[in-house]
């Protein structure tokens, strides 16, 4: 579209067409209802009316006083203020680059050159030739990371291979939260809204740092295939929108969902914010920018954590054990039992030894004069050891973390309950079942937010509501000589109890703590001490607690996989007795779209035996 108009005529004919009736397809002839207008302020459509409403909620943001609620306002006001005379770095066209060169082209308007001294400053420090997204992968531990976390790298000119993108910098989005605020309130605010949301700019180093060297997490990094000026229009909006405040949301706003509109912003038409419904889960996101066809390469770096893991394994067992007690000071780097191996088994203990306590020290904290003093004896070892190369780097895993099954799972099976035969339908919006394809999730990791389950009985054509489910979240971390990571569990929400007479829905908060150990590859012996509260006015005081333990295999392959154990509760308050359970868990995977599933329990509860059992069909959206 082309418009010959200066600011006079543009005025008048914005104030007849702000007035139109707010089509989203009525965008022909009302540069405002333009999709890449709407990008630009981050307009939405309101959900109950026809008007609009910016996401951005920093008054600073915009130029018009109405401008969060009103499109046509905010362009008329830009459009005024660009053509104003003036100049530098408070002048508007300095401070919103990306619209001024939408509104040039959009008005063919003839705007002098003007100086811009911080944008460009800050422009040519970022030196940016092309654009990389990185994802790092979930960290369970962490509330604000359960999900992963995307930000954006920006790539100078690669002159040469010896370019360092570690010096690179980077775009990320996140919850500006206070530094006291423990994981609980983190949650709790990051799911309603209560902080504040601001994009930064870090060096990528640092952004390693965190991500691989402390918290364990792989990375992955996809470089966009965006054109030079596609790159200038994305830096152009970030300089608009940085340290503004956008109000973080856990689920939708977060991270991921602010990088999108970036490249939305960047290359019009791609829409991705299209495809955001309920939630933007980071694994999703890099989903749909990879199947917008927007990645020209994808490159793994694996966490210190991965490598050192890596470096460990590929040790027959007899020299872990001998790693781990040089390591832990039983044995020196120089001593017989070493010399005795052949020069190349020797260096590759010597180095997975080294990279062990270099982990140690800077991910768990061992005292600096206990590391260092044993970091340079084992470097001064390996030193005599010649025509050795160092250990490989772990290998790119077979399916990336976007290539796993999609998050929303829709579920349907049939069964029976002490003779009662039902039907349940599940719905679980996100994100992953211990049982679910395993390809591209942390092995043992189970997080599970706003799953319902309702079951239709067809002895008495009743519906009811079996369990919600909060958030479930389980952590299956296998211990050896080496690591001692703690296996856990958490939930809450409301769930189907049996008081003795019936089953009723009462809320319920659970939790457990223990381990879990590596019996075969992709199998693991777990043992959990649980703690479980039961709140409802039919259980004789209201409430029950119990104290129990869960113990069980797992094995997860990418065809099946299969839980089976034993748990026991001591209830203690209300109805003071034990339950008994024993059951087995399997699912059977075709491709990442379905699984079949199975489930037995049997339990022993209020003394009376009762078995429940139930077969079907997940399928992944």
């Amino acid at each position: 579209m082309g418009y010959s108009l200066r600011i006079g005529p543009a005025l008048i004919w914005l104030a007849l067409t702000a007035t139109a009736h707010a089509d989203p397809d009525a965008g022909a002839g009302q540069p405002y209802l333009d999709p890449a207008w709407l990008m630009l302020g981050h307009y939405h459509p309101d959900t109950l009316g026809d008007g609009y409403t910016s996401q951005a909620d920093d008054p600073a943001f915009f130029l018009s006083k109405n401008g969060k609620h009103s499109p046509a306002s905010e362009l008329e006001a830009t459009l005024s203020a660009i053509q104003r005379p003036g100049g530098g770095d408070n002048h508007a066209r300095c401070r919103y680059p990306a619209r001024t060169a939408w509104l040039q082209q959009e008005f063919d308007l003839s705007l002098a050159p003007m100086d811009c001294p911080a944008y460009g400053e800050w422009k040519e420090t970022l030196n940016t030739k092309t654009v990389t997204l990185v994802f790092a992968a979930s960290y369970l531990n962490s509330p604000s990371s359960m999900f992963g976390h995307t930000f954006l790298r920006l790539d100078p000119p690669q002159e040469d291979e010896e370019t360092n993108l570690l010096l690179a910098s980077t775009i990320s989005y996140a919850a500006d939260a206070a530094a006291h605020d423990s994981e609980i309130l983190f949650a709790y605010k990051g799911i309603f809204g209560g902080y504040p949301g601001i994009t930064t700019i870090q060096p990528y180093y640092e952004k390693i740092r965190l991500y691989s060297d402390i918290e364990h997490r792989d990375l992955w990094e996809y470089t966009l295939n965006l054109n030079q000026e596609e790159v200038d229009l994305m830096l152009a909006h970030a300089w608009e929108i940085r340290d503004r405040n956008f109000d973080y949301y856990f689920f939708d706003e977060n991270c991921a969902y602010r990088l999108l509109a970036l490249i939305d912003v960047a290359r019009p038409g791609t829409n991705l914010l299209d495809e955001v419904g309920t939630h933007a889960i980071p694994s999703d996101t890099v989903r749909w920018v990879v199947d917008k066809d927007l990645i020209s390469s994808v490159h793994y770096r694996p966490s210190a954590a991965t490598s050192v893991a890596y470096s460990l394994s590929s040790l027959p067992d007899s020299q872990q054990t001998l790693a781990a007690a040089v390591a832990n000071g039983y044995v020196s780097a120089d001593a017989d039992e070493l010399k005795r191996l052949t020069a190349s088994e020797r260096a590759h203990v010597l180095d997975a030894t080294y990279d062990y306590v270099r982990y140690q020290s800077e991910a768990e904290g061992w005292p600096r004069d206990i590391a260092a003093p044993l970091s340079h004896e084992l470097l001064q070892e390996r030193s005599t050891i010649e025509n050795v190369p160092p250990p490989e780097t772990p290998p790119e895993p077979a399916i990336r973390d976007d290539q796993g099954h999609d998050t929303f799972r829709l579920s349907l099976a049939g069964g029976q309950l002490d003779h009662r035969e039902f039907t349940q339908l599940t719905l679980r919006p996100a994100y992953h079942d211990i049982l679910d394809p395993p390809e591209g999730y942390r092995s043992g990791a189970q997080l599970q937010f706003l799953r319902l389950d309702a079951r239709y009985y067809t002895d008495n054509d009743e519906l009811q509501l079996e369990q919600l489910t909060g958030v479930e979240i389980r952590s299956l971390s296998p211990r050896n000589q080496f690591f001692s990571p703690l296996s856990w569990q958490v939930g809450f929400g409301g769930r189907r109890t049996d008081t003795g007479t019936e089953r009723v829905l009462a809320p319920y908060l659970e939790g457990g703590a223990g381990g879990s150990w590596q019996l075969a590859p992709k199998t693991q012996l777990f043992a959990i001490a649980t703690a479980d509260l039961e709140i409802d006015d039919d259980l004789r005081r209201g409430y029950d607690a119990a104290s129990g333990a869960d113990i069980g295999l797992l094995h997860q392959n990418n065809q099946f996989s299969l839980m089976a154990g034993a748990k026991t509760k001591a209830w203690i308050v209300s109805s003071q007795h034990r339950q008994y359970q024993a059951y087995a868990k399997a699912s059977w995977h075709i491709g990442r779209e379905f699984s079949l599933f199975a489930e037995f329990t049997r339990e022993d509860h209020y003394d009376r035996y009762e078995s429940k059992w139930q077969t079907g069909l997940h399928a992944y959206f």
